[in-house]
């Protein structure tokens, strides 16, 4: 088994996408609308390096990201080096978007934490 895709709700279907494609370099895949769920929209950002899909979603009735709460805690993407983990955190600290800066964790990551537009949690790791 092997896993197909990850899914995250947004308030905002298109400011999702072009979050994905600039800092992460995702495809985006053509507006999905549904006709069986009124309001429901989607699209496939894919990380082609990565090999993952993520779905981002919206509908009228997806309320903002409370912060913690129970479900995914946030999403890890590894880099393949601390030096990338540095520049992309700068990139992400220029634009407002840096949670915690780039350090080694108790359980030995070298990690900086950013977010969304939406407030979802991303770890950037080496």
């Amino acid at each position: 088994m092997k896993l197909a895709h990850v899914a995250l709700w947004t308030t905002g279907l298109e400011d999702a996408a072009r979050f994905w494609a600039e800092y992460f370099g995702a495809e985006i895949g053509p507006r999905y609308d549904s006709r069986n769920r009124p309001g429901f929209a989607s699209r496939f950002a894919t990380l082609p390096t990565a090999g993952l899909r993520i779905e981002l979603m919206e509908g009228p009735w997806v309320s903002p990201n409370p912060g913690e709460a129970s479900g995914w805690a946030h999403l890890a993407l590894a880099t393949g080096s601390a030096a990338e983990v540095d520049r992309l955190a700068a990139r992400f600290e220029a634009d407002g978007l840096l949670v915690s800066a780039p350090r080694r964790t108790g359980d030995g990551y070298y990690e900086a934490v950013v977010k969304s537009p939406d407030g979802t949690l991303i770890e950037i790791v080496e």
